[in-house]
């Protein structure tokens, strides 16, 4: 009985001491990594199909960006079609009828087109990871984001005029009547920085700014054109975009001038945008979310920056060619209220019409 007594506490003994060791500090046995999944997004070089982009950006900076693209997905055809933001919404329009876009991506003027277009149901979500690091406004949702950006600026020539004869803000552009008759800028029914401007104008000085420019006599033109006559004389003050004079400036080496407008520059975002699916030419979402993340990271932005426009991102280094920082510029600036540049745009480019000489094409 002893004998039977003394096994039984023995073994007790050893069941409590196995039991304090499994509750003590022991390493456990590492659990096995997940198997991989399969999913993932393709690499930049391993990203093949085809992407066709509409775009309102000028064909030579294009052609530039062209070359980078192909680098950077050497798998991949990218296909451009260029026309003025009007004719683009035009083409967009017709398309819309059918129920289908013939392209897969936009990147356009400015963000009130991407309003209407997410508003209708025609645009893609993708949050992408460069959204953290830009400057400027974005849709939380993903749907558009801003990739270049655009200055509405002055313009003058040095060698005939002295920046204190010329009108340095937008409001005396219109009012100063020492410039009557020599006055330029581009046309808000086919530009859409142009329809930009104007909005902002409109919006701080009222539709009776569009009578005033009526009354000076302003000449609405190619921003090329306008150039030309400030070289010549002909205008003495244009109302331009900053990157036209800066590319003169560089490529011509030219005498042209920047004013950043004593009322502040007018200052427009152009957006970059994916088509939906089912919505869109080739069906091809994956290649469409890598080139938005490629023009908008440095090695993209490098290419915005090098065809005269601002950087939208944060810490870019450097500014376009004899461009004053952006920050700077940010400093005063004329807003844009992009929904009413969306809501009102047929009054907007009505009123203007009614008030401008606008030369038939």
């Amino acid at each position: 009985m002893k004998s039977k007594r003394f096994f039984a506490v023995m073994m007790a003994i050893i069941m409590v001491l196995t039991m304090m060791a499994g509750c003590g500090s022991q390493p456990s046995t590492p659990a096995p990594a997940p198997a991989p999944s399969g999913g993932g997004d393709p690499a930049p070089a391993e990203i093949s199909g085809k992407v066709l982009i509409y775009t309102s950006m000028y064909e030579d900076i294009i052609e530039a960006i062209k070359p980078e693209l192909k680098k950077a997905f050497p798998k991949l055809e990218v296909e451009f079609f260029y026309a003025g933001t009007g004719n683009l919404q035009t083409k967009v329009a017709a398309e819309i009828e059918t129920g289908k876009l013939s392209c897969d991506m936009l990147m356009v003027a400015e963000p009130a087109y991407s309003l209407e277009l997410k508003e209708g149901g025609w645009l893609e979500p993708y949050v992408t990871p460069a959204a953290a690091n830009l400057t400027f406004d974005y849709d939380k949702e993903g749907y558009w984001y801003p990739v270049r950006v655009c200055n509405m600026v002055l313009a003058y020539n040095p060698e005939l005029k002295k920046k204190e004869e010329v009108p340095n803000s937008f409001h005396d552009f219109a009012y100063n009547e020492a410039v009557k008759g020599k006055i330029s800028m581009s046309n808000p029914l086919t530009s859409g920085t142009a329809m930009a401007a104007v909005t902002a104008l409109k919006d701080k000085y009222g539709y009776e700014y569009f009578e005033a420019l009526g009354k000076q006599g302003v000449m609405v033109e190619s921003g090329g054109v306008a150039c030309t006559k400030l070289e010549t004389g002909e205008c003495d003050v244009i109302m331009i975009l900053e990157e036209s004079i800066l590319k003169k400036r560089e490529e011509d080496d030219s005498a042209l001038e920047v004013i950043y407008p004593t009322d502040g520059t007018i200052v427009i975002p152009s957006t970059i945008m994916t088509i939906a699916d089912g919505k869109n030419a080739n069906n091809n979402l994956a290649a469409c979310q890598a080139i938005t993340d490629w023009f908008l990271s440095n090695e993209g932005q490098k290419n915005i920056v090098a065809g005269w426009m601002h950087s939208v991102v944060a810490d870019y280094p450097e500014p376009p060619y004899d461009a004053i920082p952006t920050s700077e510029i940010l400093k005063n600036t004329l807003p844009v209220n992009w929904e009413n540049c969306f809501r009102q745009r047929d009054e907007i480019r009505t009123k203007f019409q009614e008030s401008v000489t606008i030369p038939e094409k």
